[in-house]
């Protein structure tokens, strides 16, 4: 424990201004983001926390990559979308129709070799709420903006895990 915290420290001492300049651009992006999104879709909100992590703090990271963060999210819509429409009038059902969104999603990703792990959470997100258009438009236009900020500030960017 005590030399990973050294390490820790060593590379926060060497790399501080990329652990600022990522942290601080990824809440820039992600203020955005929220502009353009309801509170309502707090469970969608949710997924692209986690894609901005990825995209800001493991931007080697392939499913940091546009293709993988736009073709995962676009996987998550279209599956959560679609198991909606499947009746589950138990809780048994709901579990189990939420739980294929995501599992239905997985597969896609890696079949469709678009893995982005948030994106299983917007699978849920849209099991659970239905398919909504401003929905869908916001996360769209939210993965291409934490998409373009990738792409624009590539090469000052660089891997914090």
């Amino acid at each position: 424990m005590r030399s990973s915290f050294n390490k820790m420290s060593e590379e926060l001492r060497l790399f501080w201004k990329h652990y600022v300049f990522q942290s601080l651009l990824a809440t820039v992006t992600v203020f955005v983001v929220l502009l353009l999104l309801s509170i309502k879709h707090a469970v969608i909100i949710a997924s692209i926390g986690a894609t901005a992590f990825i995209v800001f703090a493991m931007p080697k990271s392939i499913t940091a990559q546009a293709r993988n963060v736009i073709g995962g999210h676009t996987i998550g819509i279209i599956s959560g979308s679609v198991c909606a429409l499947i009746p589950h009038p138990t809780i048994f059902l709901t579990a189990f129709i939420y739980s294929f969104a995501v599992g239905i999603s997985i597969f896609l990703m890696v079949v469709l070799d678009a893995e982005h792990p948030p994106a299983a959470g917007t699978a849920m997100g849209f099991a659970i709420t239905g398919f909504s258009i401003n929905a869908a438009l916001a996360l769209g236009i939210s993965v291409v903006i934490l998409s373009l900020a990738h792409h624009l500030f590539k090469s000052y960017l660089r891997d914090l895990t």
